[in-house]
């Protein structure tokens, strides 16, 4: 209030409208302020009628410049009243509010007190509330300054992927005002400004004694004087940081670094510092260097906790990376974010996905000591090698995934590269292939053994250098044992596909395998048929190549489905009391007498239908509710509707499962 200048009523207000222009006296300090009108000013809130005070407030200091109003500061820096504060001078402004309250109180001008809820700034670090007033800062010209950088943006000499948030950088570019660059903090690079203490001369008077210098003057250049001081203030952080690309190689000095790695290719950061950081960058490069910084930004997400709450330290959501790295080992953390770098999507991190890939690392690490365990040196140089089917499919995926992998990295896919290497590593590889090359690998064929000893070292060695990027400790430790190398798998070349090892046809043929396998292992799972239980089967193909194909690789059916007696028959019926696995390729038929107990596995079905049946109708009143679907965050909206989907079809799996046995 003491550094009130004004009162403002909105122009519209016909009970201030005679007053306009007018002038009142500012209680306490008894000085003449002028009565304006202001569009900023709303008529419904309070009496209507707004004091202004320019110097302490951010909406007043505008309509102080529009008015031209005078500014009044009344405080030090370090929040005390100074001597525009009148009889409150030298007071803590805490104690001179309550000051100014009481004296109103006994002038009889206070007409009464209500509490009002406001938004007031507080340090982030101390919470003490933050005082706006006004001093002398640095400010750099933005205008000429971003229209290069909006030009260079355009020409698309630097681009940005994804390629939504240009319009967030046109509109902060192409809005920009001028920067404020000076901070009152203790680190930083100190502001090279200097001010003459004496002031001897004109010419000094003129230049308000300012001397800006890289280097500390001896003297004032305009009077001589010796007595120099140098501001407190330091650069903006952001304005220190936006000079990173070309300071931290030597600049002014022309050096190799600087030619050599000026500009770099990619940066990578997150959309939240696109205009403090990457935007300033631009505008720094193209002025200082005459030239961009880099030639393209890849904007990640942030990250956020499971409900899509950003990460608070207040709020206590925080997951500390160090301590999942202690629990869950490093690749797994870092397999965790690249899995969940959906381009445009912010990150929702939970422990329980750390703890997934944590399993996949086990996975890997399993994988590896089991072909490492049964490699020998002379199947590995043995010229006699057969390939089957099998091996060709698993070389023929392996060189497709290369080409997958790499149309993911060149647009920073790394969800769907985490994805693929995960799919690859777990099922076809693991899963299928390994499962597949056992018998071979442990038995006494010479040939077989070499052939599927030279794939498996093949395939895992390669995996393990498209793997490295991304788990680079695992993926060094295995490596270097399996090539027995003193070298860095990360100095190694980047596996590139070898377009003569893709074959189609097999890749087909193990696909229909792979099917028909699928359906049989999922009817034996829906069923709860005993993993060990060897079990018959009539395969029904949809046609005679099928037929054909299944007849000459019914060993990896029998192997992977568990089954002891197969027949393929085109015309085949399906026999008494069995279940079917139907495929786009075929029926299989499995007996199902003597496996398990009818009455007691209908029963456990029904039952855990009416369970589902129940959890789905609390979802689907859920999904209904209009307060919840407007009001909850989108995530947790996202999340309900997957949970319904997935009963849903939990739902219908266990109707069929009921089906089959009733026909048993």
């Amino acid at each position: 209030m003491l550094g009130d200048t004004a009162v403002a009523v909105n122009p519209s207000d016909k009970r201030f409208k005679d007053l306009i222009g007018k002038t009142v006296v500012l209680p306490l300090l008894n000085r003449e302020i002028p009565i304006i009108a202001d569009d900023f000013v709303d008529p419904e809130f309070g009496t209507g009628a707004v004091k202004v005070t320019p110097a302490h407030d951010p909406n007043d200091f505008e309509i102080g410049k529009r008015h031209d109003l005078e500014q009044v500061n009344i405080f030090t820096p370090d929040a005390k009243i100074n001597e525009n504060g009148g009889p409150y001078e030298g007071m803590d402004r805490k104690s001179a509010r309550n000051k100014v309250v009481e004296d109103l109180e006994k002038q009889d001008l206070m007409i009464k007190v209500e509490k009002h809820m406001h938004s007031v700034g507080h340090c982030y670090r101390c919470d003490e509330i933050v005082e706006p007033r006004l001093s002398l800062q640095w400010f750099v010209k933005m205008k000429p300054l971003a229209k290069i950088a909006i030009e260079t943006v355009k020409k698309g000499n630097v681009k940005f992927t994804p390629q939504r948030w240009l319009k967030l950088y046109y509109d902060w570019m192409e809005n920009i005002r001028d920067w404020v660059i000076s901070r009152q903090i203790w680190w930083g690079h100190r502001l090279p400004v200097f001010y003459c203490q004496e002031i001897k001369n004109e010419k000094c008077k003129i230049k308000n004694g300012i001397i800006v210098s890289t280097k500390k003057p001896k003297d004032c250049p305009y009077c001589g004087s010796k007595t120099l001081k140098q501001d407190t203030d330091v650069l903006d952080t952001w304005f220190s940081s936006a000079l990173w690309p070309f300071v931290t190689l030597g600049w002014p000095d022309k050096t190799k670094e600087l030619d050599y790695y000026y500009p770099t290719s990619l940066l990578s950061t997150g959309f939240d510092i696109l205009y403090f950081w990457i935007a300033r960058m631009i505008v720094m490069g193209e002025h200082i260097m005459k030239e961009k910084p880099f030639d393209e930004v890849y904007i990640h997400a942030l990250i956020r906790d499971a409900e899509g709450r950003k990460m608070s330290k207040s709020i206590g959501n925080i997951i500390d990376p160090l301590l999942m790295i202690d629990k869950y080992g490093t690749d797994a953390l870092r397999f965790t974010m690249a899995s969940l770098a959906v381009p445009g999507r912010d990150v929702f991190l939970s422990e329980e996905r750390i703890e997934g890939y944590r399993n996949f690392t086990n996975k890997i690490w399993n994988i590896s000591r089991f072909i490492l365990g049964g490699l020998e040196e002379d199947a590995l140089k043995s010229p006699e090698t057969e390939y089957e089917l099998a091996d060709k499919w698993i070389l023929s995926r392996l060189n497709n995934l290369m080409i997958e992998l790499e149309q993911y990295h060149k647009v920073y896919d790394f969800s769907k590269v985490s994805k693929a290497l995960y799919d690859f590593f777990w099922s076809e590889f693991a899963d299928w292939y390994i499962e597949i090359a056992k018998p071979r690998f442990y038995g006494e064929d010479a040939k077989g053994k070499s052939a599927v000893s030279k794939v498996l070292e093949e395939v895992l060695e390669k995996a393990l250098r498209l793997l490295h990027p991304i788990m680079p400790f695992l993926s060094e430790e295995i490596w270097r044992q399996l090539t027995k190398s003193e070298t860095s798998i990360m100095i190694s070349n980047y596996p590139e596909p070898q377009k003569e090892k893709i074959d189609t046809a097999a890749e087909q043929k193990m696909s229909t395998i792979m099917q028909i396998t699928s359906s049989i292992r999922a009817v034996r799972s829906e069923l709860r048929i005993k993993p060990g239980a060897k079990i018959k089967a009539v395969i029904k193909p949809k046609n005679n190549e099928i037929a054909d194909l299944l007849e000459a690789n019914i060993g990896y059916v029998n192997l992977l489905a568990r089954l002891e007696d197969v027949s393929i028959d085109i015309k085949g019926k399906r026999p008494p009391h069995s279940a079917v696995a139907i495929t786009d390729e075929g029926e299989a038929y499995l007996p199902l007498e003597g496996l398990l107990d009818v009455q007691a596995e209908t029963a456990r079905l029904k039952k855990q239908l009416e369970q589902t049946e129940k959890e789905l109708t609390i979802s689907d009143k859920k999904l209904a509710n209009k307060n919840f679907v407007g009001k909850a965050p989108p995530n947790i909206v996202e999340k309900e509707n997957d949970k319904n989907k997935a009963l849903a079809e939990k739902k219908e799996k266990i109707k069929e499962q009921i089906e089959v046995l009733s026909g048993v």
